[in-house]
C-alpha cells in the first residue's frame, strides 16, 4: 500500500513538473524534440517510483530516420511508460480522445504533439490518422498505436481495429510489431495496487505492406497480429529468468 501511495504521489508530481514545463515552453517556442524528451522523463520518473525497470529487445528494428508505425499489445498503463522510456527514435502516441479531459495531463498531451482519436466520429478519427501519417513522414519519426483500442482485461491479445494498418498503407511506411511483457502484473485491471516488476519491450522485425501481393489493410492487420501472437507464444514458452 505504501508503494502504491508513493507511486501515485510521484505520478502527480511528474505530471505537474513535466506537463507544466511543456505547457509553459509552448507559450514561447515550439520544439518537438524537447517535448519528446519531456515525455520520456515523465515516463521514466513513474517507472523509477514503481521500482519497475524496463529492458528493450530488438531496438535495432526501430530505425532512426525512418517513418514507422509501432503497434503494441496493451494490458496496462505501464505499457505507455515502458515504450516511451526505451523507444530509440522520436515518437508520438495515438490514443483515445478521452485522455484530453484529464486535468493538466490532457493539455500537456496535446502540447507535446501526441494525437487523439475521437472514436465516436469516424470522419474525425480518419482525419486524426491522416495527420499522424503526415507527422511521421515530415519528421521521419514513429507513431505508437495500441490497435486493440483498449486495455486487455485478461492479459491476452484482443482483436485489432484497422486504423493503424490503414495509416501504414496510406502513408507507405512499415509497421513494427511490438509486445510488452511484465506490465500486466504491476497494475491489474480493477486493482490500483502497484506491484514492482521488470518490464520487457520486444520490438519485432518491420512488416511492410506489399510483401504479399494484393494485400489490403485488413489482411495486413491479420498478418501483423499473427506475428505478435507468435512473439507472445515464444516468450511464454521461454523459462523464467
Amino acid at each position: 500500500m505504501i508503494r502504491t501511495l508513493w507511486v501515485f504521489a510521484a505520478m502527480a508530481a511528474a505530471t505537474i513538473w513535466y506537463g507544466g514545463t511543456a505547457i509553459v515552453d509552448s507559450l514561447f517556442r515550439s520544439r518537438v524534440e524537447f517535448y519528446i524528451e519531456l515525455t520520456r522523463g515523465w515516463a521514466r520518473a513513474i517507472l523509477r517510483a514503481s521500482a519497475s525497470p524496463v529492458v528493450a529487445h530488438g531496438a535495432e528494428n526501430v530505425r532512426p530516420g525512418t517513418p514507422l508505425v509501432v503497434v503494441s499489445n496493451h494490458v496496462s498503463w505501464y505499457d505507455i511508460f515502458a515504450i516511451a522510456s526505451v523507444i530509440p527514435v522520436p515518437f508520438h502516441f495515438v490514443a483515445k480522445k478521452e485522455l484530453e479531459a484529464i486535468p493538466l495531463f490532457g493539455r500537456a498531451w496535446k502540447t507535446a504533439g501526441h494525437i487523439s482519436i475521437d472514436r465516436s466520429d469516424r470522419k474525425k478519427a480518419i482525419e486524426s490518422l491522416r495527420r499522424a501519417g503526415a507527422e511521421i513522414r515530415a519528421r521521419n519519426s514513429a507513431v505508437v498505436i495500441f490497435p486493440e483500442g483498449t486495455r486487455s482485461r485478461t492479459g491476452r491479445l484482443q482483436p485489432f481495429k484497422k486504423g493503424a494498418f490503414t495509416l501504414a498503407v496510406e502513408a507507405g511506411v512499415p509497421i513494427v510489431p511490438t509486445v510488452v511483457v511484465g506490465s500486466f502484473d504491476i497494475m491489474r485491471p480493477d486493482d490500483w495496487r502497484v506491484r514492482p516488476s521488470t518490464i520487457h519491450v520486444h520490438f519485432g522485425a518491420p512488416v511492410f505492406h506489399g510483401e504479399v501481393p494484393g494485400e489490403n489493410s485488413e489482411q495486413l492487420m491479420e498478418r501483423v497480429r499473427g506475428r505478435m501472437v507468435e512473439m507472445l507464444e515464444r516468450l511464454e514458452a521461454m523459462p523464467p529468468e
